[in-house]
């Protein structure tokens, strides 16, 4: 048994996530954690909402609440949409808990002890209508590089590059919307990170088994232009944690908070301390998965996160722990995730574009958009979605493949033999040949699987229940029945396995389905296939029953497509 963390980028807290934020960090994180969890290993699986910073103001300031009372009410909203989409974490943390507010101001400490922090004067915008400096997300403007309209003054959220608000074209406040800003000098800390540019640029060549994807943004930051810049890590606000060095005020910070990309990865770890103490745990219990002195160093760490993220998990949060001089435990593998677009456009929080995960919940359970989003997880490029290739692949793969051999086979045991697992006959050619040829399916799945190869893993469960299906219709139990009714026996008693089986192996993808199927088993034997003859035989004939379960997976009509694409034209209320 190995011990595997594993945490998901967080989502910010302003407002209800799409399905493009659930594929590109949530959702496949999940996906491992279920699996790894499935083959017997130790797993910690943390997230937490990303509470601070402009985007948190502002969406409070559009309620009208308290910007700590939205947080909390939105913390608990995003809470029961993870319970209902089946995300298995360990905890689902706040970057607001006190937890984080200490450790951010302990590594505050720590960097500026080591010579990795240094006091900035610099010139800032500021909003004469507002009457304030104005963070970088608070300034919105045309994207010099993409020409994108809507840029913030941090980043393009649509070529990803990072700005300075100085480089945007017509700025504007993105609380007012005035133009009448003038440029202020104000003091911040700033992140050596180009101090730490040679150790940063080692470990990164260090990991060969990273994605392509990964290893290129991270580099092309690193080397591009003057090559990796130091960061101001605080910010002109009033919602955040406070600047303090250690437990220590910190003159001239005073009034000022951490910058949200500063203190928000520290909360992976700050969301394990919480977790610790949810669960009356020990201090070590929670260290011992964070401190190579203290235990993390037997720990494989994996980050699940979308491309515009790569940057501040490749360098900026390395700068942090690394800089520290502290052992903390260093991520081993960064699994990203290129964009989900929604019927040729791209999904926005800030703009309303896209399905959101309370209206899919709404009109289907998880399990069908948990299929659709991880069999075209967007891995080697973006992926589109479109009402018509969903309807397609819940009908072909879910309703089709998986659910009519789990009703075709209940429903003509209990026609023919009862409610139990019926005895009689041994198995022959065929029986023998598909066992050799799910055992050669199933260890591909765990290849791909441990690879975390999402698309490939989902082709290969899915041939997983075809190799069922071709078996079941070649068998006809129905005919053999007529002739033979031992050898149908045995047919239908095989047939009933691979539901228990199909059930073990898809419960990563598609719990809540899998969940239906063990308990329509009567059995709760959840363990992975090592031997598969061993695992089809895991039903004992005669005296184990089990129940015709309701409809696995209802087909999508194309009256209910065709309601559904006029229903999310792409704008939310």
């Amino acid at each position: 048994m190995a011990r595997h963390l594993i945490t998901s980028a967080l989502p910010y807290i302003n407002g209800i996530k799409h399905l493009g934020n659930l594929v590109g960090s949530q959702l496949p994180a999940d996906l491992y954690a279920r699996y790894l969890r499935g083959r017997g290993h130790e797993v910690m699986f943390i997230c937490a909402t990303d509470e601070h910073g402009t985007p948190a103001e502002l969406a409070a300031a559009k309620t009208g609440e308290p910007v700590a009372e939205y947080c909390a009410r939105m913390h608990g909203e995003q809470s029961a949409l993870a319970r209902g989409f089946g995300l298995s974490f360990d905890h689902y943390g706040r970057s607001s808990s006190e937890r984080n507010r200490a450790l951010t101001q302990h590594f505050a400490g720590v960097l500026a002890d080591a010579g990795y922090i240094r006091e900035v004067s610099e010139k800032q915008v500021y909003s004469l209508d507002d009457g304030r400096f104005l963070p970088d997300r608070y300034i919105e403007g045309t994207c010099p590089n993409c020409g994108y309209e809507r840029a913030r003054g941090d980043q393009c959220e649509n070529c990803t590059k990072q700005l300075d608000p100085t480089d945007l074209i017509d700025p504007r406040s993105a609380i007012s919307g005035s133009t009448n800003l003038e440029v202020r000098e104000t003091k911040h800390l700033y992140l050596r990170q180009s101090a730490l540019k040679g150790e940063i640029a080692d470990w990164i060549d260090s990991k060969t088994d990273w994605p392509i994807l990964t290893t290129s943004i991270a580099k092309k930051w690193l080397t591009d232009g003057d090559g990796l810049r130091d960061r101001g890590i605080t910010r002109d606000l009033n919602w955040g944690v406070p600047v303090k060095r250690g437990n220590q005020d910190w003159p001239g910070m005073e009034g000022k908070v951490f910058y949200v990309w500063f203190d928000a990865p520290i909360e992976y770890i700050g969301a394990t301390a919480e977790w610790a103490d949810a669960n009356g745990r020990a201090e070590a219990d929670w260290r011992g998965w964070w401190r190579v002195d203290e235990g993390a160093g037997d720990v494989t760490y994996t980050q699940f996160m979308g491309k515009d993220n790569v940057p501040f998990h490749t360098l900026s949060f390395p700068c942090t722990l690394i800089g520290s001089g502290e052992p903390w435990k260093m991520v081993d593998y960064i699994k990203s995730f290129n964009y989900l677009t929604y019927d040729g456009g791209q999904f926005s929080t800030s703009q309303g574009r896209g399905v959101f995960m309370d209206n899919a919940l709404e009109i289907l359970p998880a399990d069908y958009w948990r299929w659709w989003l991880l069999s075209h997880a967007p891995e080697s490029g973006d992926s589109e979605f479109t009402w018509e290739n969903f309807q397609q692949s819940v009908n072909k793969d879910l309703a089709d493949v998986l659910g009519n051999f789990v009703s075709r086979i209940t429903k003509f045991c209990r026609s023919k033999f009862g409610e139990a697992v019926p005895e009689g006959g041994a198995y022959g050619a065929d029986e023998t040949a598909l066992i050799e040829a799910l055992t050669t399916r199933i260890r591909a799945y765990e290849g791909h699987m441990d690879r975390m190869e999402i698309r490939r893993s989902a082709a290969e469960l899915r041939a997983i229940w075809v190799l069922g299906n071709e078996y079941l219709q070649g068998a006809a139990p129905w005919a053999t029945f007529k002739s033979d009714p031992e050898k149908a026996a045995m047919q239908v008693r095989l047939g009933l396995n691979l539901i228990r089986l199909y059930a073990v192996l898809s419960a990563p993808f598609i719990p809540f389905a899998s969940k239906s199927m063990l308990e329509a088993m009567r059995t709760d034997l959840a363990d992975w296939p090592g031997d598969v003859a061993e695992a089809l035989a895991a039903l004992q004939p005669g005296r184990h029953a089990f129940t015709v379960p309701e409809v696995l997976f209802a087909k999508i009509t194309d009256d209910q497509r065709v309601e559904w694409e006029e229903r999310f034209k792409g704008a939310r209320e």
